[in-house]
Parts: structure tokens; sequence; C-alpha cells
């Protein structure tokens, strides 16, 4: 890639895909208990940015599939849309179950990546492609592996397994596009730039604005969460749900 592409990259790319960023000095801080396991600041932010993370990214998969010149992107595309349709219906599953408010758009930065594919064809929106969705999935993976090792909450835990599935297969669609510039995704993944906290935290919807909904394709091979197992399964004395947790 060429070095206008790199310095696109790195100004727009991380910290990925659910664009997880500490906003507190303690995200381990409990702010709900519930019958599902008590719920901390990290857990609530987990379920807001995969939400956010499907609301740039399955707009880009359908973008994808439309502008895609290789047989590789059009199938990464159907992954992205297909992945990330259930991955929201999840979301929208659990957080009305934690008193999470889920955005309606993505955030400043995440929008950057939809805005400048938008403006790219043929090879170089391919490329771009490839590599700001390798980068960025590659980017939260381990932070996916955090979440799920260290939660206390059987309905984010749940969630984090899916998320964790959904993100290892889109790496290696991306991956098989035979796009991606290895030595520049890793470099930007580990050296990420430092962004204003408004440009990585998706706006909270507007008072009384209807929730999005990411509809499945009609050949849809991903599935929501089944909670009937988890429902009420919290450990014996868990607390009520305490006041609603807000999404920030």
């Amino acid at each position: 890639m060429g070095g206008a592409m790199a310095l696109t990259l790195a100004a727009l790319a991380y910290p990925g895909m659910l664009g997880l960023d500490k906003v507190t000095t303690d995200q381990s801080r409990i702010i709900a208990n519930t019958q599902w396991g008590p719920l901390t600041e990290q857990d609530r932010d987990f379920v807001v940015k995969v939400r956010a993370a499907g609301l740039w990214e399955y707009p880009l998969g359908q973008i994808g599939l439309q502008k895609g010149s290789s047989k590789g992107v059009k199938t990464a595309s159907e992954h992205l849309v297909d992945g990330h349709a259930a991955l929201d219906a999840s979301c929208r599953k659990i957080a009305p179950m934690l008193n999470i408010t889920l955005p309606n758009i993505a955030s400043p930065q995440q929008e950057g990546f939809v805005t400048q594919l938008k403006g790219e064809t043929g090879k170089q929106f391919d490329t771009d492609f490839a590599n700001i969705l390798r980068m960025t999935h590659g980017s939260i993976f381990n932070t996916i592996a955090k979440i799920r090792s260290t939660t206390k909450n059987s309905l984010v835990r749940a969630l984090a397994d899916q998320a964790n599935d959904t993100v290892l297969d889109h790496i290696t669609v991306m991956e098989k596009t035979g796009l991606v510039d290895f030595d520049q995704t890793l470099f930007n993944q580990t050296t990420p730039p430092k962004l204003p906290q408004s440009d990585l935290t998706p706006p909270p919807p507007a008072a009384g604005q209807p929730e999005v909904v990411l509809a499945p394709p009609p050949t849809a091979t991903s599935t929501p969460l089944d909670l009937s197992g988890l429902t009420g399964g919290g450990p014996a004395g868990a607390a009520a749900p305490g006041p609603s947790p807000s999404a920030g």
C-alpha cells in the first residue's frame, strides 16, 4: 500500500471493530447488579460497542456487495452483513434485559470508514476495504477475549462468545482476499494514534427515535443468541437489576 493509504488507516482505524477504549479509570466498577450477574462499566461498553460496530460494518458490507471488484471482497461483504445482523439482534435482545441504552449511529471514527470507502472504486476500494477491516478486527480480537475471561455477567459472556466467532470469521475472509498488507496492518494495530474521546464514542439515540434494526440477509447462516438457558440463570441470591446504566 502507498503512504497515503497507511496514513488513512492510522488516522481512522484504531481502536477497531468495537471501538473499546477506557473512559474511566476503573472500568471494573460495578454499575448494576442483575440476575445474570454484576454488570461493570466494561461490560456495558462492550455491548454498546458491539452494536456500534454493526452500524458501520453492516452498511459497509452492503457497499462491498455493490462495489467490490473481486470475488474475495464480495464474499467478505456477505460475511459482514450476515455476521453483524445476528450480532445486532443479540445486542438488541440483551440490552433491555440489562437496562443498556444502545446507539443508532456509529462513532465519528467509524463513520469515517464508510465515508472514505464510499468515495473509492475498483482495486483501491478492494484494497482499502480488506486492510481497514482486517486491522480493525485484528485490533479487537484480544479485547473480546479479555471480556470473555473476566466478565461475571452470563449475558455478556454469551455475547462475547458470539462476537469472538464473528470476528475470527471476518479476519479469515479478509485474509482470503489476498489483499492484506500484514506489515502495515500489524504496525497500525500496535501503534494506534491518539484520538479525542468524541471521535470514539457513538452518540446516544435521540429521544423517541425508533431503534435501527439490521435486517438479516435472505441467505443468513448466522443466528442470534438463544438465551433460554440463561434467563434467570444468575447465581443464587443475586440482587435485582439496579438503576438503568446509561450508554454514555
